[in-house]
């Protein structure tokens, strides 16, 4: 279809969460509470594992992988929201839409590639502890990210490709407080089937197969925990994988309750707000409290910043 350009969508206004009234401003501090927590958690995650030489490991390499994806994903949706939650609504430049839908569906297919990555690392460190060094070695771990990087661009250049080719022509108003793939499809006057079959097959393997990965190096490690004869060295055993497993059910839970609620524009938001706000939010939560040695690491740390400050 050919369209003048004076009728293409160059704006987008997003509504994101009406009717708030007066619970706006609390909505909006708690959005911003949340977002400053969430940035120095996951950030000091990743200064407590550099500065750490005991944290040096694969699991926690991996780790600060995924504290830098869970700021980038935060960075991408929460100031926008939270212009549009004082606001009650917010207009972005379509170009700007894009982009910020082209940062979310890179750092969602990030995560999932690195979620399972990690249930690879705990698959090899519980079932396989006698090669864990020797399969699990820096190279291996440099690889593997290196890779999930890769395949993330390749989704953003799919996604870039396949959008050139629709046109938008109106209406530009989406009921959501990011711009999300299916809302965006909505907007356009185009033929939507290909780019909707594109999307089914691209979730096979950045989300199925991910999730395939995870369940089966799962399956495996309960099976051997199960074997393990002593009560104290199961519960010790699990609790090297048990941060990750809330993780990943917090993760995976959310995202796949999206398509429970396929016409439920609140229900989906709400759930949204579960990957994109919560998850990041409390992801640096779950680790630091149930790991040790995080804790340690962290003590040691704020012990040696507190001397050179008032030295």
């Amino acid at each position: 279809m050919n369209h003048n350009n004076s009728n293409m969508v160059t704006k987008i206004l997003l509504l994101g969460f009406q009717n708030l009234q007066s619970f706006k401003i609390y909505f909006f501090l708690l959005l911003l509470i949340i977002f400053c927590i969430t940035i120095c958690g996951n950030l000091l995650i990743i200064l407590v594992v550099a500065y750490s030489r005991s944290l040096h490991s694969p699991m926690y390499f991996f780790l600060t992988q995924l504290s830098f994806l869970d700021i980038l994903l935060t960075t991408t949706i929460v100031p926008n929201m939270l212009h549009n939650v004082l606001y009650e609504g917010s207009f972005v430049s379509f170009i700007g839409c894009l982009i910020q839908y082209y940062f979310f569906a890179g750092s969602e297919a990030l995560e999932c590639l690195l979620l399972s990555v990690m249930s690879y690392d705990r698959y090899q460190a519980i079932c396989n502890p006698l090669h864990y060094t020797s399969v699990m070695d820096l190279t291996f771990c440099i690889k593997a990210v290196l890779m999930c990087w890769v395949m993330m661009f390749a989704v953003l250049l799919t996604l870039s490709v396949a959008m050139s080719h629709l046109d938008f022509c109106g209406p530009n108003i989406i009921d959501h407080f990011f711009c999300d793939l299916d809302p965006i499809v909505e907007l356009s006057c185009s033929n939507t089937f290909f780019m909707k079959i594109e999307d089914i097959i691209l979730a096979i393997p950045f989300v199925l197969c991910p999730f395939t990965v995870i369940i089966v190096s799962y399956v495996y490690i309960i099976v051997t925990i199960l074997n393990i004869s002593s009560v104290t060295g199961r519960q010790k055993t699990f609790s090297t994988c048990s941060s990750h497993l809330a993780v990943v059910s917090l993760y995976y839970g959310s995202l796949l309750s999206i398509y429970l609620f396929p016409n439920m524009n609140n229900a989906k938001k709400i759930l949204s707000l579960l990957y994109t706000v919560v998850t990041p939010l409390l992801n640096p939560i779950i680790y630091s409290l149930s790991n040790r040695d995080i804790k340690q690491a962290f003590t040691k740390l704020k012990s040696k910043m507190s001397n050179a400050f008032f030295k």
